[in-house]
């Protein structure tokens, strides 16, 4: 607890379409109506800017989660609740993020949003699943590229058909315990 505030990094990862932002939005809110501050560090948002050097092979992807926890961990240490919505395929790399928050003695809670891969293609949010099935892009996480479901997140979300407000509320009493308020 910095500044009498207590921050944490809430890390949501799933596919594309998963409802990883929709989330992030809507847990940004409850924070804020409970008098918390939360920022999102959205994935697409960084990647214009810190991460604009990377692109999407396995190493990229990788220095790119380590950067996005490196600056979780900034606006932890603030005090805020950072939300990271970001599909960060690895294990290992989820691994390292959570493992630079405990070496901070901050609190890092990993969310899946554990949305089945036929409903993101459905949702097709970003066009990314058609333009993957017609050959314009490849690499996509889940579809013909790694994604790797956490083993052990703190909070399972999607799954089975929780509601955008069950989805929250779930992050909330995990965000709430963890943080000892």
């Amino acid at each position: 607890m910095r500044h009498g505030l207590s921050g944490a990094t809430v890390w949501l990862t799933g596919l594309s379409g998963s409802g990883k932002s929709t989330i992030a939005n809507e847990l940004a809110r409850e924070l804020l109506n409970t008098s918390r501050l939360a920022y999102i560090l959205d994935a697409d948002n960084l990647r214009h800017g810190i991460n604009n050097d990377l692109g999407y092979s396995d190493s990229d992807r990788t220095e790119n989660i380590r950067r996005v926890a490196e600056v979780s961990c900034l606006f932890a240490d603030a005090g805020l609740v950072a939300i990271v919505p970001i599909i960060s395929p690895f294990i290992a790399s989820r691994e390292s993020a959570r493992k630079i928050h405990v070496d901070k003695n901050l609190r890092f809670i990993e969310v899946h949003v554990a949305t089945p891969i036929d409903e993101c293609e459905r949702r097709d949010t970003k066009g990314l699943y058609a333009k993957a099935r017609s050959g314009a892009i490849s690499g996509l996480s889940g579809f013909d590229s790694v994604y790797e479901p956490p083993k052990n997140a703190e909070v399972v979300v999607g799954a089975n058909n929780e509601t955008l407000a069950q989805s929250v509320a779930l992050i909330m009493a995990k965000l709430l315990v963890r943080a000892g308020q």
